[in-house]
């Protein structure tokens, strides 16, 4: 039987990590899995190929290698916004049109968006790109929250090891479950990971805030246990109605979303850095039981308490 044909289309500067999540899970031979998988690099120009890390690369294959694919990947594009070139924009069209499966694994969901693959489609790519991507290409209906999306023909990732995701993916829908498990297994991987990559971000820095809420805002991340917006606005001597005034101007949230973010960023460095149960820490950040707090949990970060704590919990 003919091996299924995956080829990565590579730019410069490469970043060497989203080319390896595509080389590892298609193109390592091991002695204990069977071989469904050839796999080849390409450029628009052959021959030395600057890396993200001070090395080249050599890349011995021109556009001519995306005419047989039945797969390509376009393992990252950095800058992001630099424009492919039109020869590049033709080979993707072109390869889509003759029926291979494109797929982008983190920035490069920009190609195929200039490429009009992603248009009225759901894409995503790193967490820190998506509202670029929404805004350059208003058309694409970008999702922040996921770890990939696949349409069968055109398929994206989030940033970087989730490209690993999206091959184990697209592996377990060419061949099943049971071998995309021996792949992973053999890179000692889960074979699918629980939630979104808005667990990833990082959270972001407190607002700027006017003297006026500032020292509110201090205190009240003391006070998470028994805080509400109530006792806020009595500490500040606002009525609700001005507090949640000055909340919009300063922050642009609500006095409400504002705690309840307080109190999720508290549950996952509690979750990271104790063995405390979920019980436990629902009622020292204030959201009154387990099952609040794995609702809210899921809700706002794609995943449970309990998945969160096994992939990032220092004590594990």
């Amino acid at each position: 039987m003919d091996r299924h044909r995956v080829v990565a289309l590579l730019n410069p500067p490469r970043s060497p990590f989203e080319l390896a999540c595509a080389a590892e899970v298609f193109g390592t031979v091991r002695p204990d899995v069977p071989v469904h998988y050839d796999f080849r690099i390409c450029a628009e120009r052959p021959g030395p190929l600057r890396t993200t890390v001070g090395y080249t690369i050599l890349v011995d294959a021109g556009l001519g290698g995306l005419q047989e694919a039945d797969t390509v990947v376009i393992p990252g594009w950095q800058p992001p916004e630099t424009p492919a070139p039109p020869t590049v924009i033709e080979a993707l069209q072109a390869a889509h049109q003759r029926g291979a499966r494109i797929v982008a694994i983190c920035t490069g969901a920009f190609v195929l968006a200039q490429a009009g693959l992603l248009d009225d489609r759901r894409a995503t790519t790193h967490w820190r790109h998506t509202a670029q991507l929404a805004a350059t290409f208003p058309e694409v209906q970008v999702d922040p929250d996921v770890l990939y999306v696949d349409h069968g023909d055109v398929a994206t990732s989030a940033g970087t090891g989730a490209g690993i995701d999206l091959c184990l993916h697209l592996v377990r829908s060419d061949h099943g479950a049971a071998h995309a498990a021996q792949i992973a297994r053999n890179m000692v991987l889960p074979p699918h990971r629980e939630g979104s990559q808005l667990q990833y971000a990082t959270p972001p820095a407190p607002a700027r805030t006017e003297e006026s809420l500032a020292p509110l805002l201090e205190w009240a991340t003391t006070q998470l246990d028994t805080l509400t917006v109530g006792r806020l606005a009595e500490r500040a001597g606002l009525s609700s109605r001005t507090l949640a005034r000055r909340f919009t101007e300063q922050l642009g949230t609500s006095a409400g979303q504002w705690l309840l973010s307080q109190r999720l960023d508290a549950t996952r460095v509690l979750l990271e850095q104790t063995n405390l149960p979920v019980e436990a820490i629902a009622t020292r950040v204030g959201l009154a039981s387990a099952v609040n707090l794995r609702r809210r949990f899921r809700a706002h970060l794609g995943t449970t308490p309990g998945a969160y704590r096994r992939t990032f919990g220092e004590t594990r």
